[in-house]
């Protein structure tokens, strides 16, 4: 597998959540919002830079809204734009080449196994599974389908027009538990009160208007269009979407949470034990590539400004994280935060409970 290093994101562990409610009926796609079946459904944060407050703000707004069913994860996204655009018509081409839509799924949290799909203003999709991220090796699974895959694209304006009166695009997906749940705990769809790891992408191109039609804009100095910005609803804190770990946290409700208080999600604690750990992989792996081996105790792994710091607490205190390593390999322990079991992490990031 490849061991090369990796950048770790650089804004703190803090991803986004969402408290996914039920369904109040059947879903017939048209690509609206602004009907009866999203009414009640929470609008997400607006849509943020991929490394976070980094960089500036996105100048067009993104939402999404999620709800779900026992047959489908449903999901409502809106566009802001003045400039609708699209190219491509073919299923399984490769969409951010056009401005598109982005969801991302891993319903078990290992960072293994997960769901990506994205569409654009013309109802195009790809849909594909990553066994690993690429950063470990991947490799996506082009040829996996979501069987049972329900879109629809609204246009508030008018597609690929420069001279119309352009406002907005909106995608409605209805995704099947059936085909969702292979990569799932127990190849099981979620039940009320669990959580799946989420994350939605938006890739926005520069255009000019030539000849009645857009244009991707040319650099000048490079011959080649300028890169896309990529603006997401849970910040990476890295210009790369396949950080799993980074995505939020979508907690599906049940009928008791519909109606009165607003429900709100609680990380669990566990969920900063893995951190941790997902934090010594980086450095592990970065350890790997500078000096050609791993390293078998935790200093080496603390970094200038990190003594003193988390790691380093973690390190000294009764949970401090057990190291086995092999000439090509390496497996962390650490205890979890009720020290009722404990969880592992090896070389390739995947992640798991004993």
């Amino acid at each position: 597998m490849n061991l090369s290093g990796m950048p770790e994101p650089a804004i703190p562990f803090a991803p986004l959540s969402y408290i996914c409610k039920r369904a109040p009926g059947k879903l017939e796609l048209d690509g609206r919002l602004d009907k009866k079946f999203w009414a009640d459904a929470p609008w997400t944060e607006d849509f943020v830079d991929i490394e976070g407050d980094l960089k500036r703000k996105p100048w067009k707004r993104t939402r999404v809204k999620m709800l779900w069913d026992d047959e489908y994860f449903y999901f409502g996204a809106e566009l802001e734009e003045d400039e609708i655009w699209a190219t491509l018509t073919e299923r399984e081409s490769v969409i951010f080449y056009d401005n598109d839509f982005e969801i991302f799924i891993d319903p078990d949290g290992d960072t293994h196994q997960y769901y990506e799909f994205e569409i654009n203003a013309l109802n195009t999709v790809w849909d594909l599974m990553l066994v690993t991220p690429y950063r470990d090796g991947g490799p996506p699974i082009n040829g996996w389908d979501i069987r049972g895959l329900r879109t629809a694209v609204h246009i508030d304006g008018k597609l690929n027009d420069p001279g119309a009166d352009n406002r907005s695009w909106s995608v409605e997906v209805a995704m099947p538990w059936n085909i969702l749940r292979e990569c799932a705990e127990g190849q099981k769809p979620p039940q009320a009160g669990q959580y799946w790891r989420v994350n939605f992408s938006r890739v926005q191109w520069q255009v000019e208007k030539e000849d009645g039609a857009y244009r991707k804009k040319i650099n000048p100095e490079t011959g080649r269009p300028y890169p896309e910005d990529n603006w997401v609803w849970s910040p990476q804190g890295v210009i790369n979407m396949h950080y799993p770990e980074m995505w939020g946290f979508v907690q599906f409700a049940g009928d008791e949470m519909s109606g009165g208080a607003e429900p709100s999600f609680e990380l669990p604690d566990d969920e900063y034990v893995k951190w941790k750990l997902r934090r010594l992989y980086y450095r592990q792996r970065n350890h790997y590539e500078r000096f050609g081996e791993f390293a078998a105790e935790l200093a080496p792994l603390l970094e200038d400004g990190d003594e003193g710091g988390e790691l380093a607490a973690w390190g000294s205190s009764e949970q401090t994280p057990l190291i086995e390593t092999t000439t090509n390999s390496f497996r962390i322990r650490a205890v979890s935060a009720d020290g009722s079991g404990a969880y592992w992490i090896r070389e390739d990031g995947k992640l798991w409970k004993e």
